[in-house]
């Protein structure tokens, strides 16, 4: 095999697996450092559980459809519009704590969000993808922050500016309660249940399209459930936004029987200050490679 290699003029792909001491060796970091100036691809390793009984850890292959993805990648020849910008997603819904075992939360499965992230990508974008708690794999190709509440997804994309754009998609949580329990919150009987107080969470669109490193493209989205375009409209004014991504997530919206949230495809119409533009029926895919192409064809004309 290293023969062959040494004879070929093709883009090569490597996907390491061994031990993860084998793969944390002072040697076998100089080689891979090597490898890289010298043009060789990685994909891989990931961290879990190895082969050998009770052995986990850094070394892990990269899953097959991961490899095949990557590979995908290397061969696409298609210009990179997006080549040298830094975008940041935010994805999924947040997880706002009562007590230990229960939560506030809402029914955004990420789909959306981490389509738009690996569409990005796929333009040549460095992207950086803030999640909330999914149960779906991070998007090959995307550096993923994982976070569970509204407060922790504010920080993260606030460590991750300055970037050239930032697209939030996540459903963050409106509210959490000001004092979680620190012990499950027990029913008694005779008594009803117990009252909550809630504060207001921290309003991460609005935060970052009026914010003093304010990136020079900002995407917010609306899922609504009535008054889509008017509610869409006010969001775009208050939070600074460049346009919005407004959808009908309630149950007359028409789209499969499991809607939305949670469902594989999307109807948006995109909310600028120039006037609505309603696209049709799609596949969250689709509408992923459409507002990156968008977002593409923005990008041109910002300066940042």
């Amino acid at each position: 095999a290293s023969t062959v290699l040494l004879a070929t003029d093709k883009k090569v792909l490597m996907a390491p697996a061994m031990n993860p001491k084998m793969w944390a060796h002072a040697a076998t970091r100089r080689n891979r450092a090597t490898l890289q100036k010298d043009g060789i691809a990685f994909i891989g390793p990931a961290k879990g559980e190895m082969a050998e009984s009770n052995e986990a850890g850094e070394g892990r292959m990269a899953e097959p459809l991961e490899i095949v993805a990557a590979i995908e990648t290397m061969l696409d020849e298609k210009p990179k519009p997006l080549a040298g910008r830094r975008i940041i997603v935010t994805s999924g819904p947040t997880h706002e704590p009562i007590d230990p075992v229960r939560y506030i939360a809402n029914r955004s499965s990420g789909k959306q969000g981490h389509a738009i992230a690996a569409a990005l990508a796929k333009l040549g974008a460095e992207v950086r993808l803030v999640s909330g708690p999914v149960t779906i794999a991070d998007p090959v190709g995307v550096a993923t922050t994982h976070v569970e509440t509204a407060a922790q997804m504010n920080q993260a994309v606030e460590s991750l500016l300055p970037a050239d754009a930032a697209i939030f998609v996540a459903a963050v949580a409106d509210w959490r309660t000001a004092n979680a329990a620190g012990e499950k919150i027990k029913k008694v009987a005779g008594k009803g249940p117990p009252s909550l107080q809630m504060v207001e969470n921290p309003d991460i669109l609005a935060g970052i399209g009026h914010h003093a490193q304010r990136p020079g493209l900002v995407v917010g989205f609306a899922a609504e459930t009535q008054d889509l375009i008017a509610n869409a409209e006010a969001k775009l004014k208050k939070k600074g936004a460049d346009f919005i991504v407004a959808n009908d997530v309630s149950h007359e919206s028409g789209i499969g029987p499991s809607g939305v949230m949670g469902g594989d495809r999307n109807k948006v119409r995109i909310v600028s200050r120039a006037g609505v533009e309603e696209w049709p029926e799609m596949g969250k895919d689709e509408v992923a490679a459409r507002l990156a192409a968008l977002i593409a064809e923005r990008l041109q004309t910002v300066v940042v």
